[in-house]
């Protein structure tokens, strides 16, 4: 993928229209437009990748603070004997901890792992509704990045980088294969929880033109604030008034080729479009009972019910045609009290989540929607105790050498397990997956070479897998 042209080639050949004639300048104009990919359709018209792609579309399901592997994912009894004892300093000697030591006790998880589906998934007894899907996932036990820290970590996950300023997997899917809708943001974000620590870096566009930025949805109201005109307020009056702003900007754009103001007109248009649909979205009385009841959406308990309109409305909006929904749910930052709030969080989300493989399915949707399902690392081992006077004040610590992630639809193998850790779950042993790997992964799904889909910036080609990764074959269908 080729970046655009620099502004100032853009600013050489306008001063140039400028003095052309009438009819002759004009047609010029609109020609250079177009090959700024400024044309009627706007900078999100439609492009195609690099190859055919196995999905269409993205629903990132991120569990912000990084879900225990030990209590959901991968079973380890090898920790029933180790329980309560340090290990060996010839095991740990290489950790890199946020918070506690090397030496911190094992602490074995209490919950029963059993063969779910066809396939035999070992899959814990806190993710039962998930278990009924286990045929249609591929759960990944060996996944790895490099930043112990959350806000790190996440920009290592969103961005390829674990420093601020870079795109973001929603804005570099945007900016290849743009949208597919116009009367929807081609990139949302829902939310749900107490927030992230990436906040807005984990969907910012970066150093891209900020229309490739993901759109956030608010949990209650409008999706978007000021969507509803105020009293008096018609859709004429607005048409016109967004018209006249933009025309202004276009002549603007045309002095100056500031791609900036490019996005505001295309931020002020779909805004104006958006009226007419976001009520619609976000309007769940067109849904069937049996639907509703499935995701669990009039549960009284306010996350679970936030939870699971989200994952309706990840349904909604890629059936019309967002290209990535981008779900952050917090906070499984479990340092406290694991055995208390990671089976409550899973009464609040497991069902949901099944219920949204199992929709976009029925709706043959799955095969050409790929979701994604993790957090920015795992857990230690070893046990976390910040009040040692409470015995169920016990925790696990942050853990990026080895942990879990699971993917679904959108030409993934289903009900396949990739890699393998050793009996502690500190190291991998089989088929390690680095987080460059999975997003090189993602992007082939969605038809890119991800060490060609580059964007220039300040005299540099940038990629969102840095200068690692490698397409995880093993995963593919």
């Amino acid at each position: 993928m080729k970046a655009k042209q620099p502004i100032a080639a853009t600013l050489q050949r306008r001063d140039f229209l400028r003095s052309a004639a009438g009819g002759v300048g004009i047609a010029a104009l609109a020609e250079l437009l177009a090959a700024d990919g400024l044309t009627a359709a706007g900078p999100l018209a439609p492009r195609a990748p690099h190859f055919a792609p196995k999905a269409k579309n993205v629903i990132f399901m991120f569990m912000e603070g990084g879900p225990s592997q030990y209590e959901l994912f991968d079973p380890k009894p090898a920790l029933q004997r180790w329980d309560g004892q340090s290990l060996p300093e010839s095991i740990t000697k290489d950790l890199t901890l946020a918070f506690i030591k090397p030496t911190a006790k094992v602490m074995a998880s209490r919950y029963k792992f059993e063969p779910r589906g066809r396939s035999g998934m070992e899959l814990s007894e806190l993710v039962p509704h998930l278990g009924s899907v286990a045929d249609d996932i591929c759960l990944i036990r060996s996944m790895h990045g490099d930043a112990f820290n959350h806000h790190p970590g996440q920009l290592l996950l969103f961005t390829g980088a674990t420093i601020p300023g870079r795109p973001t997997l929603g804005s570099w899917l945007l900016y290849g294969l743009g949208s597919e809708t116009e009367n929807l943001p081609g990139f949302v974000v829902l939310t749900s929880g107490k927030g992230t620590s990436g906040g807005t870096t984990n969907f910012s566009s970066g150093f891209m033109p900020s229309h490739y930025q993901g759109t956030l949805f608010r949990n209650q109201g409008d999706p978007i604030l000021y969507l509803t005109n105020p009293p008096g307020v018609t859709a004429e009056i607005q048409r016109g008034t967004i018209g006249f702003v933009n025309d202004m900007n276009r002549m603007r754009y045309e002095r100056t080729g500031d791609e900036e103001i490019a996005s505001r007109i295309s931020a002020y248009e779909l805004a104006f479009r958006m009226q007419s649909e976001a009520p619609d979205l976000v309007d769940l009385s067109d849904e069937s009972p049996e639907t509703i009841a499935m995701y669990g959406i009039e549960s009284d308990n306010e996350h679970r019910r936030q939870y699971a309109t989200n994952c309706l409305l990840a349904r909604r909006l890629v059936e019309r045609g967002v290209r990535t929904v981008l779900m952050m749910d917090a906070s499984w930052d479990d340092h406290t009290y694991l055995n208390q709030k990671l089976p409550k969080r899973m009464q609040e989300t497991d069902q949901p989540t099944a219920a949204l493989l199992k929709d976009l399915k029925r709706r043959g949707l799955l095969d050409e929607t790929l979701v994604v399902w993790g957090g920015e690392f795992g857990r230690t081992p070893m046990v976390e105790i910040r009040k040692p006077e409470e015995a169920a004040n016990a925790g696990r610590d942050h853990q990026p050498t080895a942990y879990s992630m699971w993917m679904a639809g959108g030409g993934v193998k289903p009900g396949y397990v990739h890699g393998a850790t050793d009996e502690l779950c500190l190291n991998i042993t089989a088929d390690p997956v680095h987080v460059h790997d999975l997003q090189a992964t993602i992007l082939h799904l969605m038809g890119f070479d991800h060490e060609k889909f580059t964007y220039r910036f300040m005299g540099r080609d940038f990629r969102l897998t840095d200068v690692s990764g490698s397409v995880q074959h093993g995963l593919l269908a």
